[in-house]
């Protein structure tokens, strides 16, 4: 199933049902008077946030989404039917914006989180209710109102703990299968990663972590270049960073400087997110010559920078434990 993060659909409420013209007959009672029932409300929509879902797919193919109309009044004081509500289940961390105003309707962040978006017609009422002492027998009734209807924007943000990043090809999708059971697709060459993968890098008691495979950035993301801002909106969920450095680039271009571009696309996009704890390491350390690059890096950057290789599980452990421990620091200040 394609991984979808961003769809306009319209969204309709039911009209509501239309009250009834009535009146009571029967034998012996020539005076029964009116006893049209009102109509029933229309289904609303509503957007809820489901566990287990990762995905907008589900919902791209299908544009208009109705909810049903409310029932007809009916005599003998029968209101219509109230219909049923429909419910549209999307991934937690999906923004509803109204596509026209422009306005953030909710944000739906944890599953269970729920809006509604269309509201449902109101009934009409039903030649009962405008009975009095001087309009014994009236025959006007009320139409239903009709439902709300707009379009409405849905957008994933991916929620994650921590965000793999860097260039193209830097084994982020590697490491992720490494690390998890998710089994992303992985080949050497460049945009591999079309859309982010989540795996869950389980460490023992409650302190398993979510970890999102993002798709490379490249220079000029924070303008929309490549999958630029695709990339940017998932990352700012995460807690954490970890930023992946291809010792040795197929186009050989210098790591430092590529690290330098990553930095540079974050710090142009938001202040808040080049802000985040990061973990910096050099993959494919399995190959000679990359501890020279990571021991140079280190330097420059004036911090640690880890080694690894999700080829033989170099370096893996101690990746783990310092994002753990940048995870513990973030949620402490969250806190």
């Amino acid at each position: 199933m394609p991984f979808v993060d961003r769809v306009s659909i319209l969204v309709k409420g039911g009209d509501g049902g239309a009250g009834c013209c009535s009146f009571r007959r029967e034998k012996y009672v020539p005076r029964g008077g009116p006893d049209g029932g009102d109509g029933g409300d229309g289904g609303s929509v509503i957007i809820r946030a489901v566990a287990g879902t990762d995905s907008l797919a589900d919902i791209v193919n299908r544009k208009h989404w109705r909810a049903e109309a409310g029932g007809r009044g009916e005599p003998d004081k029968c209101h219509g039917r109230k219909a049923e509500d429909l419910i549209i289940p999307v991934p937690p961390g999906t923004l509803i914006y109204d596509r026209d105003r422009h306005n953030v309707l909710r944000d739906l962040e944890r599953p269970g989180d729920e809006v509604n978006v269309a509201h449902g017609g109101r009934g009409g009422r039903g030649n009962r209710a405008f009975a009095t002492a001087t309009n014994r027998a009236p025959r006007q009734t009320q139409p239903g109102t009709p439902g709300e209807e707009r379009w409405i924007v849905l957008e994933l943000k991916v929620i994650a703990d921590v965000g793999l990043m860097g260039l193209p090809n830097a084994g982020k999708s590697t490491l992720l299968s490494r690390l998890s059971r998710a089994q992303p697709e992985i080949a050497d060459y460049p945009f591999t990663t079309k859309h982010p993968n989540l795996g869950i890098v389980a460490i023992g008691g409650e302190r398993d972590f979510v970890l999102a495979d993002l798709p490379g950035l490249i220079e000029g993301a924070h303008a929309g270049v490549g999958l630029g801002h695709e990339f940017l909106r998932h990352v700012e969920r995460t807690r954490v960073l970890a930023h992946l450095i291809e010792p040795f680039p197929a186009d050989g271009s210098d790591p430092m400087q590529n690290y330098k571009t990553v930095r540079h696309e974050l710090d142009m996009y938001s202040n808040d997110l080049a802000k985040k704890p990061e973990v910096v390491a050099i993959t494919k350390s399995e190959l000679p010559g990359s501890d020279a690059v990571r021991e140079r890096l280190a330097k420059e950057l004036n911090r640690e920078v880890l080694a690894i290789s999700a080829v033989t599980g170099s370096g893996l452990e101690k990746l783990v434990r310092s994002i753990v421990t940048a995870l513990g620091e973030r949620m402490k200040d969250e806190g």
